[in-house]
């Protein structure tokens, strides 16, 4: 061979070698491309998942907010019912007592007017029968009329109804 023929095959393994150095480049700049565009693709998906994490949490202390005011809420509704009940009840006792105490004390006043008034035995005895006639037909009035206007039962079944 001759320094020719030599230098000829050293430039073509040379040129040869210089492709395959770009070639080999041209592969690592992409990968390093790809890698950084994966890692900028990573970093972004940590940031959404932080967010997303973040959320939760603030959604979960909303939830046992809500929990805990839904409890209150429900509490002092019970609380308030059980109160309307204990004044329906008392306000039903005091309302048939007071008004018994009211008839009585009205019987007694009109028995000691009649009596102070009449001074025969006949018209004494004949305005207190009808002033007790009287008197218990109004308490039967008053009766009905109060039980109409506080019906437990369906008190109860109402607030029953808010309880479910």
């Amino acid at each position: 061979m001759t320094n020719a023929e030599t230098i000829n095959k050293l430039n073509e393994a040379l040129e040869k070698l210089i492709n395959a150095y770009e070639i080999l480049q041209n592969s690592y700049d992409e990968l390093t491309n790809d890698n950084e565009q994966v890692i900028k693709e990573n970093d972004d998906l940590k940031a959404q998942l932080n967010a997303i994490e973040s959320e939760k949490r603030d959604l979960e202390d909303n939830v046992n907010v809500l929990k805990d005011n839904t409890e209150k809420d429900s509490s002092n509704i019970n609380s308030m019912l059980s109160k309307i009940e204990g004044l329906l009840s008392k306000k039903e006792t005091n309302t048939t007592s007071s008004s018994f105490e009211k008839e009585e004390n009205e019987i007694e006043s009109n028995l000691s007017d009649n009596i102070q008034e009449d001074t025969s035995d006949n018209e004494i005895n004949e305005d207190i029968i009808v002033d007790t006639e009287n008197k218990s037909d109004e308490n039967k009035d008053n009766n009905e009329s109060s039980e109409n206007k506080l019906d437990l039962n369906r008190m109860a079944s109402l607030l029953n109804g808010f309880n479910n």
